[in-house]
């Protein structure tokens, strides 16, 4: 176990870049995305969908269906985004369960990386929705007074989201190297369980933030 969580391993360095072990773990998560995808749609079928096929088509549906009750808005321009964000966040949390692997979401940089990316994404869908002015008109509403708040929330959505998801990935990783530690290999193991299902609630929490942020910008208008 690291002494100090914010330090990580660098492999290398790239010019002035220092390329850490988090880094790497987040380029093999998304090669093995990719190529997970490639071998799914590489024989898509409609009459007689392959395994991997089915289980791609199950997720997606799921993540639809979740998406339309929650954001209340039809799911398919949100659907790319939304989907790459909780599969990333699922296989990175997933990642720890590997010997020697530190998860990316581990790494405070990368969930604040994520919750940037739902930042600016409510940004566009705003501006999409509403254009500039309208999307800016509504940080004012209902009056001018509350402007200051309505800003500050946004920014504390980006903290809140990152501290979030990097406190609970760390805390399982803190108990499943301290039971390691003192009981051995084979007594981690029911922790390992909770591990998965930690990476999974903490995948779909995120998840759901994302879309309800999202929806708050791109549904319709008040005026």
């Amino acid at each position: 176990m690291k002494a100090n969580p914010f330090e990580h391993a660098v492999v290398w360095q790239l010019g002035p870049v220092p390329i850490t072990q988090p880094v790497i773990t987040t380029w093999g998560v998304m090669a093995a995305m990719v190529l997970a995808a490639a071998l799914v749609t590489r024989r898509l079928s409609v009459e007689r969908p392959g395994r991997l096929q089915a289980a791609a088509e199950l997720i997606v549906g799921t993540l639809r269906d979740e998406m339309r009750q929650t954001m209340g808005l039809a799911p398919e321009p949100f659907l790319p985004l939304v989907a790459t964000i909780f599969l990333f966040i699922l296989c990175a949390n997933l990642s720890s369960l590997i010997p020697g692997v530190e998860p990316p979401t581990g790494a405070l940089e990368t969930d604040l990386a994520l919750a940037l990316a739902v930042f600016f994404a409510v940004i566009g869908w705003g501006v999409k929705r509403h254009g500039a002015w309208g999307y800016l008109k509504t940080y004012a509403e209902p009056n001018l007074l509350v402007l200051p708040l309505n800003l500050l929330e946004a920014l504390t959505r980006v903290v809140s989201m990152t501290v979030r998801l990097f406190g609970n990935i760390m805390s399982g990783m803190f108990i499943s190297a301290i039971v390691l530690a003192l009981a051995g290999l084979l007594v981690p193991i029911p922790f390992m369980a909770l591990e998965l299902l930690t990476g999974l609630i903490q995948a779909y929490i995120f998840t759901v933030l994302a879309m309800v942020f999202i929806s708050a910008a791109a549904g319709e208008s008040n005026d």
